[in-house]
């Protein structure tokens, strides 16, 4: 079916992206945005744009009847849904084609078959692909599936059947956690997908996460791209993609591609896909699912293979055959993906909502960045908290991966805590240069993550803090005089507090003199422009970004953000005894449940509430034991950081 017109059913990177191929095959594109969107750059990038309504995505991304409306109303015939929100609804699929747009993802049959992971397991097993053991029958009693658990053997994996990303899943390595686990990953499958069926398989212990790139179109053609291995996850979440798999050997690519294959035409699939197979450390590989749109993780497969998928996917829903047969089909070289997110992994990864100071991402022939925020816009609590995905290529893995490393290092992320450094660590780690990757990378490898913890704030840290918060409060002009007496200030970092003194320069060669309690630094300035801070210290001339804002300074030395503040004039800090009884929202958020009542008796860390933010539960826990005095807030209710939530009377 021809058509002329894309509107893209998204937002953010994947919405700047497809909207970028789509113009270069001469489309014409349509953007749809929210309230909380209303300057997104993916509104700004296309060539129009249609409001659908407020910040909550049931009432903007995933309200099918205001998409379909915004199509109508600017003259697209055809939808892009990128991924995520309604890209593998089989009702939206369906809505499009009764509004004669065409929907550029697989029929709604085959999102269908496999939206529902025991329905494609099924179809799986019947298709001869791999499969692991467990239950995927229609009794969803919660006791008979603990009896069913049990009756596999533990460890055992609780999973949704319907949606991804981790939500809705719990292994479980005690009998007596069964149920709960049950009961909780059902709850949280409900809330996010809503439908609380549930499958069950026995754990397979640190496999890799390998995936298969498929490509289906309209006249019986079916191909895979190659692997990615996406095996280094948190919470069933990935954090690294690469391609191809660091073990993967010609004789086991075409076994695992042709089980994808099969897993494709079994559903009588068109478009891009990707079959998802765990692989153990003997060869083995088992069909986990398969997602009916195009993966986050793409552009490493688009980076080893030379081709644009996206560009693939436009020609297969116009009904052009693929674009290259499967002996025609080459990889070459080695590719490298990290999502960069505004969390902080040094509170067990906090999401992170606010505005965005400076963004300014790395360049390089052998780096893309996808990205879809600038500078000055805000991550709001209503999405992913994905900031960009940076990629890079190399010749070898060895290659790519410092390329990749040093790419994350040189873009500069200020206003927003987040995972720069925790990725760099992870890309220059000893095992994961090695390729000794699984799925309990994360795990294994946790002590050795110092970017997982309270960060330390060093001497150096509150000199450079001291140097740029007198520089944005001594007139320019005043600076030139080399005259001026020392100051002192008061900075904090975090919790910690030092008094720094600054002493000008007494010639124009010389260097300031700064004293940070016993510590003191000579530190030359070589250039300051633009939020470039050039330094020179002992002979060592180094550079950082830095942005000050309602005066504090925000900097990055190489361990992630530091926001220093001049708190010299600040009223001194009293306890706030209360602060111990009480919950506070760490995040803006939505309450999705309150598992109490004024007057429960509660025990410390007991979880009283459930905050929902950026797609992920966050359990709120009583910080004391007593009895729940009052909860001043609804469930359903979206609520704002460090707002007051519970209070609790101590025992």
């Amino acid at each position: 079916m021809s058509f002329t017109k894309v509107l893209i059913a998204n937002r953010g990177e994947i919405a700047c992206r497809i909207i970028r191929t789509a113009k270069q095959l001469g489309y014409r594109t349509v953007a749809v945005y929210s309230d909380a969107d209303t300057n997104a750059p993916h509104t700004q990038l296309a060539d129009e744009a249609i409001h659908i309504g407020d910040s909550s995505v049931s009432a903007s991304y995933l309200s099918i009847d205001k998409i379909i409306a915004a199509a109508q109303q600017s003259g697209a015939d055809a939808i892009h849904p990128a991924y995520g929100f309604l890209s593998e609804n089989e009702d939206f699929a369906a809505a499009c084609a009764n509004n004669h747009i065409t929907f550029i993802g697989p029929p709604a049959a085959a999102i269908h078959d496999m939206g529902s992971k025991r329905h494609a397991k099924i179809m799986m097993i019947e298709a001869g692909v791999p499969c692991i053991a467990g239950y995927e029958g229609e009794n969803q009693d919660e006791h008979f599936l603990a009896a069913q658990a049990e009756k596999i053997g533990l460890p055992v994996m609780i999973k949704a059947s319907a949606g991804g990303g981790g939500r809705g899943m719990r292994c479980v390595t005690q009998a007596s956690e069964i149920l709960a686990a049950i009961r909780t990953a059902r709850s949280e499958a409900q809330n996010a997908f809503g439908s609380g069926e549930l499958i069950l398989e026995q754990a397979v212990i640190n496999p890799r996460h390998v995936e298969l790139q498929i490509f289906a179109d309209q006249h019986g053609n079916c191909v895979y791209l190659g692997e990615r291995d996406c095996s280094i996850q948190r919470r069933h979440q990935k954090v690294v993609e690469e391609a191809p798999c660091p073990v993967m050997t010609p004789e086991l690519r075409q076994r695992m591609g042709e089980a994808a294959v099969a897993a494709a035409k079994a559903v009588n699939y068109v478009g891009a896909g990707t079959v998802e197979f765990l692989l153990d450390s003997k060869g083995s590989f088992y069909f986990l699912e398969m997602n009916t749109r195009l993966q986050v993780e793409h552009p490493v497969t688009e980076l080893i293979t030379g081709q644009d998928l996206v560009a693939w996917q436009l020609r297969v829903a116009a009904g052009e055959p693929l674009p290259l047969r499967q002996e025609q089909i080459q990889l070459n070289g080695h590719s490298i993906e990290v999502r960069l997110y505004a969390e902080d992994p040094r509170q067990n990864y906090l999401p992170q909502t606010g505005k965005i100071l400076s963004w300014q991402p790395a360049t390089g022939a052998q780096v893309r960045i996808d990205d879809g925020v600038r500078t000055g816009g805000e991550v709001s609590p209503f999405y992913d908290p994905m900031i960009a995905k940076v990629i890079a290529w190399g010749a070898t893995r060895s290659e790519a991966a410092r390329v990749l490393a040093k790419a994350v290092e040189d873009s500069v992320l200020l206003g927003l805590n987040n995972n720069k450094a925790y990725l760099s660590q992870l890309l220059r780690h000893p095992a994961f240069i090695a390729g000794d990757t699984h799925t309990g990378f994360l795990a294994q490898h946790e002590e050795s993550l110092t970017t997982l913890r309270p960060y330390q704030a060093q001497a150096i840290d509150f000199a450079v803090a001291g140097l740029l918060l007198s520089l944005a409060t001594t007139p320019t002009e005043r600076l030139q005089t080399a005259s001026l007496p020392p100051k002192h200030i008061t900075v904090s970092i975090g919790e910690a507090k030092q008094d720094v003194q600054v002493a000008a320069p007494l010639t124009v060669n010389s260097s300031w003199q700064i004293t940070v309690g016993a510590n003191s630094f000579a530190l030359s300035i070589y250039s300051n422009k633009n939020g470039k801070l050039t330094y020179v210290l002992n002979g060592h001339r180094r550079a950082l970004d830095y942005v000050l804002d309602d005066g504090s300074v925000y900097f990055d030395m190489g361990q992630g953000q530091i926001i220093a503040s001049d708190d010299t004039y600040a009223p001194p800090k009293t306890a706030n005894a209360a602060s111990q009884n009480q919950i506070n929202a760490p995040m803006d958020g939505l309450l999705v449940n309150v598992l109490t009542q004024v007057g429960d008796t509660v025990s410390a860390g007991q979880t009283l509430l459930l905050l929902e933010a950026m797609k992920i539960e966050h359990p709120l826990k009583a910080p004391c034991a007593g009895v729940v005095k009052e909860i001043i807030v609804n469930e359903k209710q979206q609520v704002k950081k460090r707002q007051l939530l519970l209070v609790i009377e101590p025992s």
